[in-house]
């Protein structure tokens, strides 16, 4: 099990490192543009671009959000069942893995059906069925992440606080 756990953290620091080097590039970008508007030489294209990126950033950062434990996370429930804490959690999870099970294969068709019917951005024509398929595999690694959890959640006996 600590393999498991081994190998998708580094799968989430993977990921996360796409999302931040998007993050740069769209700043960068961003950047850029304003300038050289500001000279008369926009670039074209540039929102499609930041579209994509900003796809990637928020994609490829939740599963390593929710590896280290960064959403929101309100115990108004858990305070009133101190003994129920681990399976409230344990429940919790397994709800958003079958959240995420849903997300990544309504995704997965949505890339088909780009890749069927060509569809790209408006202005540069960039193709879209890969963003939805990576979008897709984001989801399917966010259930792993989940599982994950839960097994930590098991050990920790619900202590991550």
């Amino acid at each position: 099990m600590k393999r498991y756990l081994t190998i998708m953290l580094a799968i989430n620091k993977g990921m996360d490192c796409v999302a931040g080097t998007s993050l740069v590039l769209i700043m960068l970008l961003t950047s850029l543009d304003v300038a050289l508007r500001y000279l008369g030489y926009p670039i074209q294209g540039s929102y499609d671009m930041v579209s994509m990126g900003g796809v990637f950033v928020i994609g490829f950062a939740l599963p390593k959000t929710s590896w280290d434990r960064m959403h929101i996370h309100v115990d108004i429930l858990t305070a009133k069942l101190p003994g129920q804490k681990v399976l409230f959690e344990l429940t919790t999870r397994v709800i958003a893995i079958a959240l995420f099970i849903l997300i990544g294969w309504n995704l997965s068709r949505l890339g088909a059906s780009f890749f069927k019917t060509g569809e790209g951005t408006l202005t540069l024509g960039i193709p879209l069925y890969p963003v939805a398929y990576a979008l897709g595999v984001s989801a399917f690694v966010e259930c792993l992440v989940l599982l994950a959890d839960m097994v930590r959640v098991c050990y920790e006996g619900g202590q991550h606080e």
